[in-house]
């Protein structure tokens, strides 16, 4: 009986010892949050990075070009820490960008000159707010301190895009959403590029631009 008991009580401590490394692995799992943020900004990043090229290739306009050039480089070493966390965390990472912003890129594709450089402005203008957005409401409700910090270093980079895109906008004449510079939308602000759902916890559909804003669809604040 006593061999029984001293198992029994083996047991019992194995079990108890391992309650506190189960429930530190629950933890470890990423929240709705934070797992919506990565594949979001993947997606953006995946977007930014096509339509970057896209700039270089067919701009007529060197500000275009050298923008393209530059969201290329900043979305790419964006996406290097977002793919390395994702793995960390065991998030799985959609392979390409949202059917809205493959529509935005195919639109893109078939245009050229100064149509293209209209097209492509507008279509950056509105996929930047939602992704300062997006990034704003991670920063603010994330709990994966490495989520976190990747979105409170894109922020600033996100912004720096937005900001130069607006002197190029002003410069082509091409109209600039109805947002703070902050990316608070107006009433009846924008979609992003690519429409893209944003990540809050519960990932609404973002809205539809509303008639007469942008041809483009925009994807999810870039």
């Amino acid at each position: 009986m006593l061999g029984i008991k001293r198992l029994g009580l083996l047991a019992a401590l194995v079990v108890v010892g391992l309650a506190p490394a189960a429930a530190a692995q629950a933890a470890a799992q990423p929240s709705t949050q934070d797992t919506q943020y990565l594949q979001a900004v993947h997606q953006v990043n995946l977007f930014e990075i096509t339509a970057g090229n896209l700039a270089q290739q067919k701009g007529q306009n060197q500000q275009v070009k050298d923008l393209g050039k530059m969201f290329v480089t900043d979305h790419t070493q964006l996406d290097q820490t977002v793919q390395s966390t994702a793995q960390q965390l065991n998030v799985q990472l959609p392979a390409d960008p949202t059917a809205d912003q493959q529509k935005v890129l195919d639109k893109l594709n078939n245009l050229s000159g100064a149509e293209f450089d209209k097209a492509w402005v507008t279509a950056q203008l509105a996929g930047h707010v939602q992704a300062i957005q997006a990034t704003q409401t991670e920063i603010s409700q994330g709990s994966e301190q490495s989520v976190v910090q990747i979105a409170q270093d894109a922020l600033p980079v996100l912004q720096a895009h937005y900001d130069a895109l607006v002197a190029l906008a002003q410069t082509l004449g091409v109209p600039v959403p109805q947002t703070s510079a902050s990316g608070t939308p107006s009433p009846g602000g924008t979609t992003s590029p690519g429409g893209t759902e944003s990540p809050a916890p519960g990932g609404t559909e973002t809205e539809e631009p509303a008639p007469g804003t942008t041809e483009t669809p925009v994807p999810s604040q870039s």
